[in-house]
C-alpha cells in the first residue's frame, strides 16, 4: 500500500505539474525575469492615426512612445487603415503575429457603412522576430457568416485543448433588421485560413457585444483557468476552465463608475514577477484613451480599483484599442534597437535649394517645397555595414530609399543581404560642400547618390555639375 500510494504521489505532482506548466503559456509569461512590455495600439481618427503605433513601459503604467511617436506599420490593403490591433505570440516564442480590424473611419468610410457594409477581412502581419514584419494580408473571416456585415476587434488565444489558435471577433449579423454584434470564433493555425467561424458570444435580446479579451490565470489564482473582459452595454467579466467552455458571469465595473457607456476596449495586462493585473480601458466617450485599472484577483469585479491620473502616464500620443506583450530581454533589446526616436528628416537638394527628396509611387525625386511626410525620413543605423545609414520612409516605415539598375525606389524591406547592401550608405562630407552631406553607395563605392533631371539615381561623380547634385542637407 505504501508503494501504491507513493506511485499516486509522483503521478499527482506530474498532473499537477503539467497544469502548472499549461496555465503560464509563452503568450501570457510575466515572469519576474522580463524586463518591460510592449503595446500595439492605434492613436485616433484619419489615415495616418489607423496605422500600427507601438509603446514601451519598465513598469506597466508608464508609456513611451515608440519611433519618435511615428506609425510603424502600415496597411496597403483592404481599406488601408487598421484599427484594434492584438499581438499573438507562438507557445514556444519563435512567431508572432499582429491582427487588426480593416478599417479606416473617415478616409474612405464612416461608421454607418462600416457597421452595415464593411470588410469581412482581417489585415495579418507576420514576424519571427518582432521588428522584421511580412507586407499585411487579409484573411477573410467573416464571409462565411451568413448576413455578416464586418469583421471588428480581433483576438487570438493558443488552446491547448485544440493544439492551435482560437481567433475570435465580432461581426454584426442583423437581429430584427437592427444592428446586432455578436462574438464569432474560427481555429487556425497559421492565420492564413481559418475554419468555419461558429457563434463564440451572444448576449440576450438586442443587447450586442463588440470588444472581448481573454488573460489566462495562474495557478492558484481565483477560480478560473480563464478570465475574459467584454465590452457588452458594460466592461463585464466571466471565468471559465476551458477557452471554448462553459463561461460564468462574475459581474461588471460598474461598481467602480466605469459602465459601457464610458468605456471600451478592454486590455489585459500582468505586471511581470506579481499576481497583479492592469485592465487597460479605453475612455472613448470622452476622447481620453486609455486608463489602467488595478486588481490582484481578474475574476473578483470588487477587486478592481481606479488608478489617480497622476499614479501612470501614457505618453504623448492617445493610445486607443490594442493590446500588451511581457517582453523578454532579447525580445526588448531588439524592439528598442529598431524603434528608436529618431526625428524626422529632409534632404534638401544643394543646387536646387527649394528643393527636397521625396517618394510618389515608390518613385524617388526631387521636388519644391515639399513639407508633407513624403519628405519625411528617419535615418536609421545602416541595414549593411557598420557606420553607415539607410533612409526610411515616415509614412511608409519599412519601406527604405534603395538604388536598383541604378535607379532609386521607395522600396519595402524584404530582409534579403541585396536588399540591405541596395539601401545602405556612407554618410560623408558634401562633395560640393563639406559643410553638407553626400551618400556613397555601399554595395558600388564609386557611385553616390545623386539628382539627375530631378530624378534620383545613383552615378560615379566626375564634373562639378555632378558634385552638386550629389550634395544634400539633412534638415527638419
Amino acid at each position: 500500500m505504501s508503494a501504491l500510494r507513493a506511485r499516486l504521489s509522483v503521478v499527482l505532482l506530474a498532473v499537477c505539474l503539467l497544469f502548472t506548466s499549461q496555465a503560464l503559456t509563452a503568450p501570457e509569461r510575466a515572469a519576474a525575469a522580463d524586463p518591460g512590455y510592449l503595446m500595439v495600439h492605434f492613436t485616433g481618427e484619419g489615415s495616418t492615426n489607423q496605422q500600427m503605433y507601438l509603446s514601451h513601459s519598465t513598469d506597466g503604467v508608464h508609456w513611451n512612445d515608440l519611433n519618435g511617436g511615428g506609425m510603424v506599420l502600415r496597411s496597403t490593403v483592404g481599406t488601408k487603415g487598421v484599427r484594434d490591433p492584438a499581438f499573438v505570440r507562438s507557445p514556444d516564442g519563435s512567431k508572432y503575429w499582429i491582427i487588426a480590424t480593416d478599417l479606416c473611419i473617415s478616409c474612405g468610410q464612416d461608421w454607418n457603412g462600416s457597421i452595415n457594409n464593411g470588410s469581412r477581412n482581417l489585415v495579418v502581419w507576420e514576424s519571427t522576430d518582432l521588428v522584421t514584419w511580412s507586407q499585411p494580408w487579409l484573411l477573410n473571416v467573416a464571409g462565411a457568416i451568413p448576413d455578416g456585415r464586418n469583421a471588428w476587434a480581433p483576438e487570438a488565444i493558443w488552446d491547448p485543448a485544440s493544439n492551435d489558435y482560437v481567433l475570435y471577433w465580432a461581426t454584426n449579423v442583423p437581429l430584427n433588421g437592427k444592428t446586432k454584434h455578436r462574438i464569432f470564433y474560427s481555429h487556425t493555425s497559421d492565420f492564413r485560413s481559418v475554419s468555419t467561424p461558429q457563434t463564440y458570444i451572444e448576449r440576450p435580446g438586442a443587447q450586442e457585444i463588440i470588444d472581448t479579451q481573454i488573460i489566462e490565470m495562474p495557478a492558484g489564482v481565483g477560480n478560473y483557468r480563464y478570465v475574459r473582459a467584454s465590452g457588452d452595454g458594460q466592461i463585464t467579466l466571466e471565468g471559465s476552465n476551458s477557452i471554448l467552455g462553459t463561461w460564468t458571469n462574475l459581474g461588471n465595473l460598474s461598481g467602480i463608475g466605469l459602465t459601457g457607456s464610458m468605456v471600451e476596449g478592454p486590455m489585459w495586462m500582468k505586471f511581470n514577477g506579481t499576481n497583479k493585473w492592469a485592465l487597460y480601458l479605453d475612455q472613448y466617450a470622452s476622447g481620453g484613451g486609455y486608463m489602467p485599472v488595478l486588481t490582484t484577483d481578474p475574476s473578483n469585479p470588487a477587486s478592481y480599483q481606479k488608478q489617480a491620473s497622476s499614479s501612470y502616464n501614457m505618453g504623448g500620443t492617445k493610445k486607443r484599442h490594442g493590446w500588451i506583450m511581457n517582453l523578454t530581454a532579447a525580445e526588448e533589446s531588439r524592439v528598442l534597437a529598431r524603434w528608436p526616436n529618431t526625428p524626422a528628416q529632409r534632404l534638401q537638394s544643394f543646387n536646387f535649394q527649394d528643393r527636397y527628396v521625396r517618394h510618389t509611387n515608390t518613385d524617388v525625386r526631387i521636388d519644391q517645397n515639399v513639407t508633407s511626410e513624403d519628405a519625411k525620413f528617419r535615418r536609421r543605423p545602416g541595414l549593411a555595414g557598420t557606420g553607415t545609414v539607410s533612409f526610411e520612409s515616415v509614412n511608409f516605415p519599412g519601406h527604405f530609399l534603395r538604388h536598383s539598375n541604378y535607379d532609386f525606389q521607395l522600396g519595402y524591406n524584404d530582409g534579403s543581404s541585396q536588399f540591405a547592401a541596395d539601401a545602405t550608405f556612407r554618410q560623408v562630407a558634401g562633395l560640393a560642400d563639406s559643410s553638407w552631406s553626400s551618400f556613397q553607395s555601399y554595395n558600388f563605392p564609386d557611385r553616390y547618390l545623386r539628382h539627375y533631371a530631378y530624378e534620383l539615381r545613383l552615378d560615379p561623380i566626375t564634373t562639378a555639375t555632378a558634385r552638386g547634385d550629389a550634395t544634400f542637407r539633412v534638415t527638419n
